[in-house]
């Protein structure tokens, strides 16, 4: 394996495979070295638009390429496990794509596996190592306003119905929560830590995926408020309401942003950050160091880190009856 160039491998071809494609040719010793397809017409497509090497027309064929250092899994959430294991079969480093996968005991399997082959695992959830979120993380640690009392997220957008759309599809693991909700769950889990009790309430669509999901966590000296919907544009902020100010992180908080600091005097400051990329060079970065510096797992987005996250999501599941099963 190369110590200089890392030479990427993409599963699954769509929209969010799209993205990240993008940001890897903003990252330096780095290469979009093949891309894989069920459709192979289509795996062409994004071969030519991202100057991909080689474009397959099977992820079989993909694994089996020595010329790959490193494998970004962007299929649908149902597939996560199965990808991630015949990636990690190959000893191909994996940075799969959140939700890790659809259940707790899916990712203990694929973590297990990622030990036995002794082969970098990581999941990609790539608002952690945004420089805006990893500030706020700096100002919690550093009590910059105290403890926490309250935080409140949120995360909504109104897309068309459409039965047939992987976003309203439950059997893919479509529906607010694995898919925008996991983002304000994941706030509180990684400021608050795991809390002392759960609740939840949700709606749904025809097609059984969850339309919303209203959940409440309950802490000793504190409380999250968190929301996902596929109802309604919502401003998508993660807001602290500490003992000495408010942290609040400007919408859309997963995603590149601003952070806005309020003292208890009501005393005003923005903080911004140059932001050039979509945001996914960050994780992608983090990601080639560990495969040069012989990881196995990330000392950020750790594997503990993903077992509390996919449990947490599970309890959810559980309070409002949504069974991927």
């Amino acid at each position: 394996m190369t110590t200089n160039c890392i030479n990427w491998g993409i599963i699954g071809a769509g929209k969010i495979a799209s993205k990240f494609a993008a940001d890897l040719s903003t990252v330096s010793n780095s290469n979009l070295y093949a891309i894989a397809s069920r459709n192979l017409e289509k795996a062409n497509l994004f071969g030519k638009e991202f100057n991909a090497d080689i474009a397959y027309g099977s992820y079989e064929d993909l694994v089996l390429d020595a010329h790959i250092d490193a494998i970004y899994i962007a299929t649908p959430h149902s597939f996560h496990k199965a990808h991630t294991i015949l990636c990690l079969n190959h000893k191909k480093a994996v940075l799969c794509e959140k939700p890790f996968a659809m259940n707790l005991q899916e990712v203990e399997d694929m973590i297990q596996l990622s030990k036995e082959k002794n082969t970098l695992l990581m999941e990609a959830l790539w608002t952690l190592f945004l420089p805006h979120y990893q500030y706020v993380l700096e100002l919690i640690k550093n009590n910059h306003f105290g403890a926490i009392l309250k935080l409140e997220a949120d995360f909504g957008f109104h897309p068309t119905y459409n039965e047939t759309s992987r976003v309203f599809d439950k059997s893919v693991g479509g529906g607010s929560l694995l898919d925008i909700g996991i983002y304000p769950v994941f706030a509180a889990l990684s400021t608050l830590g795991q809390p002392e009790s759960i609740e939840a309430k949700a709606e749904f669509f025809s097609s059984g995926a969850d339309s919303k999901c209203d959940i409440k966590f309950h802490y000793s000296s504190a409380k999250a408020n968190l929301k996902s919907t596929l109802l309604a544009e919502t401003n998508t902020e993660a807001i602290f309401h500490c003992e000495n100010g408010i942290i609040k992180i400007n919408g859309r908080f997963h995603e590149p942003s601003s952070v806005t600091l309020i003292d208890n005097q009501g005393h005003s400051e923005l903080k911004t950050f140059n932001n050039k990329t979509i945001g996914y060079s960050y994780e992608i970065e983090h990601f080639n160091q560990l495969i040069r510096d012989g990881k196995t797992e990330s000392d950020l987005m750790t594997f503990e880190r993903s077992k509390q996250l996919m449990s947490t999501l599970d309890t959810i599941r559980a309070l409002i009856g949504l069974d991927y099963s």
